[in-house]
């Protein structure tokens, strides 16, 4: 999969920043494909923890999504603080926006 300097090669679980690899935990690995391979589609906060960390989960655990989703936008946004790639949809989940 590619967006513009940012190359996800599903078949070696590697991510690939303008040339760059970058180095990400199996759990931030599996939340960007996730997110990914949805690009521009919300996904829910609900299916994004079943999907990542399985079973049953409750909206309370969101806090899992934020820390994980922050160090991903620490490692590929620009500016962390103001993410273009992964966006919260407050209230909702979280959507990978594919980079124009």
């Amino acid at each position: 999969m590619k967006f513009n300097d940012l190359v996800i090669d599903l078949s070696q679980r590697s991510v690939i920043l303008g040339g760059e690899r970058v180095k990400l935990t199996p759990t931030e690995y599996d939340l960007l494909k996730i997110l990914a391979t949805n690009a521009d589609k919300v996904i829910t906060q609900r299916q994004l923890l079943q999907q990542v960390w399985g079973g049953h989960h409750s909206e309370s655990e969101s806090h899992y999504l934020r820390v994980y989703n922050s160090h991903l936008r620490k490692k590929l946004e620009e500016d962390p603080t103001r993410p273009k790639l992964i966006v919260t949809e407050s209230g909702i989940g979280y959507r990978f926006v594919t980079p124009e």
